[in-house]
């Protein structure tokens, strides 16, 4: 792992159907560097959560045209990463808050 769990896990999503899936299915969301690999991920959850990982998908999301009067942007493209647990496994993701 070349880079730190901290760079590869940018924050968690925390939205009605994540809260689904971490509910039924121990699944957690995380935005995540867009070059992260699915065993970077899966080592940087483990890290950082101490928690065992059972498996990782990824979805690449494309960034929305933007515009501000006649200026056109666009916001930048992301990764979405579904981070399933082992059975009896927790992530506490309200701590601190």
């Amino acid at each position: 792992m070349s880079r730190l769990p901290r760079e590869i896990l940018i924050r968690p999503l925390i939205t009605e159907e994540s809260s689904i899936l971490t509910a039924e299915q121990n699944k957690y969301t995380f935005a995540v560097h867009t070059t992260a690999t699915k065993i970077e991920i899966r080592q940087a959850v483990e890290t950082m959560f101490d928690v065992s990982v059972s498996s990782v998908r990824t979805m690449n999301c494309i960034g929305k045209d933007r515009r501000v009067g006649r200026s056109v942007g666009r916001r930048p493209d992301w990764t979405k990463a579904i981070v399933k647990l082992a059975e009896g496994e927790t992530i506490d993701m309200y701590k601190g808050v």
